[in-house]
């Protein structure tokens, strides 16, 4: 006879690892062992469960290279019909409002729509962020602790995020930024402009230039934004790679000089040579 207090409790830890694995993916099963309390066999037989049925698959790093002896373990990513499964009824009504407004009244209204979505949402952001720096006592210029706080406060507005050092190794190292989860991937998998201008507040926040790498909306397992510190790696920098380092430590702005400026005296030209260069 089937216990059907069991099977509830068997279904809720495995909502429990999917979740899990949309907000902390690519993560191992031991990691997800760690973080639910659960032990690595129990672990392992519900992500075997949620790749069978196509919810979860094994990330790849870039490359492809297959693991081996002194590889990472395994680790594992939401599919799209897993991410499908965070979204609500009212993704499609918000979709459908959006491409009237684009109909009627055309495109920039739709990016001022956006636009204005994202401005609101940087001030929730850097009001969060500041809040978590603040109790961590960590200090506000430094760049791995407003990208750790940042993360922080996604996580809150259902971004699902985290941060993390990557390099140094061929080239300039910095954080990855990565956002399992996605409250907008309907409408922006249709309207591009959510993720740019979701972007460059990304890139006001923390006070550098970043670079979107991946989206869900783009149809990849997670958001990923490189947020550069201005280490480098073995080789020598391109110049190109130069151009895009910054400070590891946001500066702070300094006064401008108030004295006296030296006036450049214009150099003045010798008559005299010139006639005697003509004798």
């Amino acid at each position: 006879m089937v216990n059907l207090v069991e099977v509830q409790a068997e279904s809720r830890t495995r909502d429990r690892v999917r979740r899990a694995v949309g907000e902390r993916g690519p993560v191992s099963a031991s990691a997800l062992a760690k973080e639910l309390g659960l032990t690595a066999a129990a672990v392992r037989r519900h992500l075997d469960a949620l790749e069978h049925d196509g919810v979860i698959v094994e990330h790849v790093p870039s490359g492809g290279a297959p693991r081996g002896r002194g590889r990472p373990a395994r680790a594992y990513v939401l599919t799209a019909e897993g991410q499908e499964q965070f979204t609500t009824a009212y993704d499609g009504v918000a979709t459908a409002a959006l491409h009237y407004l684009a109909d009627t009244m055309g495109e920039q209204a739709v990016e001022s729509f956006a636009d204005q979505q994202v401005v609101e949402l940087e001030g929730r952001l850097r009001a969060a962020m500041d809040r978590h720096l603040t109790a961590s006592g960590a200090d506000p210029d430094d760049l791995d602790a407003r990208a750790s706080a940042l993360a922080a406060a996604l996580s809150e507005e259902g971004y699902a995020a985290s941060a993390r050092p990557v390099g140094p190794g061929a080239g300039p190292a910095g954080i990855q930024l990565c956002q399992g989860h996605c409250p907008v991937r309907s409408v922006a998998s249709e309207f591009r402009h959510f993720c740019e201008a979701e972007t460059e507040a990304i890139s006001r926040i923390l006070g550098v230039h970043v670079q979107r790498l991946a989206t869900l909306a783009g149809g990849e397992h997670v958001c990923t934004t490189f947020v550069p510190t201005g280490a480098l790696g073995a080789r020598e920098p391109t110049p190109q790679e130069r151009a895009r380092a910054r400070p590891y430590v946001i500066p702070r702005a300094t006064p401008e000089r108030t004295g006296p400026r030296s006036t450049p005296t214009t150099p003045t030209h010798d008559h005299h040579a010139d006639e005697r260069s003509e004798r």
